[in-house]
């Protein structure tokens, strides 16, 4: 009895595995081999900033794709993709380099604080919950989420400024810090010619006297800059001036017409009046 029990059960057993086999082999999905050899060009980092979940999934994207066009590797950047158009026989873009940019000024000096928050150090939870602990409600809130977020350790909160702070040699653009913000308030820029970006620092829409008063650095929509500036890469839209990097010439003459410094000029060398009077 326990005997053909056995046999019963070791036979089906058998038959499943025998079954399962054959329909395992009728319907293998061949591999293209090209698959690990782009997987294997790609930086592993998963970062997602390519918008896909991972490598796998991007180095997938590529091997069916008819074409390059719209697929970056933003950590591995052109280098990366000509590798990955050597091994599948397309062409890649040229993309250039870009970096994070935290585009608020307001730090405990120029947005003093008016309240204090006592919940979950989240800037996510906080945003739905209140518009900060400072007069500007478009602000940063400090609280590192963008930090958390970046697997490069790229970006840091500054403990006397409370602001993030971007660490340029080690940003891949991967845009997690981007997507992390409730404020939208980082954004990626080109890099620039020996890393030099003009931006403006304030994402503060509110009409010029509001703005003055929550931020000494706040935008104030005085449009100063956009008549400086001599090649329409200057735009102002509800208050607010934005540069944009494909247009603007880094010519710097919009920086000292900001009546509150709101536009950041990063990695230039020092004004010629300004090594005169140091000099001085």
């Amino acid at each position: 009895m326990i005997v053909t029990a056995i046999c019963i059960v070791g036979g089906t057993g058998v038959l499943c595995a025998t079954l399962l086999y054959f329909i395992s082999k009728k319907f293998e999905v061949a591999e293209n081999p090209l698959l690990a050899q782009v997987q294997e060009a790609l930086p592993a980092a998963n970062c997602g900033g390519c918008g896909y979940p991972g490598c796998s999934a991007f180095a997938s994207a590529c091997v069916k794709a008819s074409s390059l066009d719209g697929l970056l590797c933003p950590v591995g950047g052109s280098d990366v993709m000509a590798k990955v158009a050597t091994i599948l026989g397309k062409t890649a873009d040229n993309v250039e380099p870009r970096v994070a940019v935290v585009r608020c000024n307001g730090n405990c000096e120029a947005r003093l604080r008016t309240n204090q928050y006592d919940g979950t150090r989240n800037c996510r939870i906080a945003s739905q919950l209140y518009g900060g602990e400072t007069g500007c409600s478009f602000g940063c809130f400090g609280y590192g989420d963008c930090e958390a977020a970046c697997t490069f350790g790229a970006i840091a909160v500054n403990p006397s400024t409370g602001l993030p702070e971007v660490i340029e040699s080690k940003c891949t653009a991967c845009g997690a810090c981007v997507k992390a913000c409730p404020k939208n308030l980082i954004e990626l820029r080109r890099r620039g010619p020996k890393s030099r970006r003009i931006y403006v620092s304030c994402m503060n829409r509110d009409k010029g006297g509001p703005a003055r008063k929550a931020c000494d650095n706040a935008c104030i929509g005085c449009s100063k800059c956009v008549k400086e500036c001599a090649f329409d890469a200057i735009t102002m839209a509800n208050n607010l001036a934005f540069i944009d990097s494909l247009k603007c010439r880094l010519c710097r003459k919009c920086v000292p017409v900001c009546p509150t410094g709101a536009i950041i000029e990063l990695n230039f060398p020092p004004r010629k009046e300004a090594a005169e009077a140091k000099e001085s």
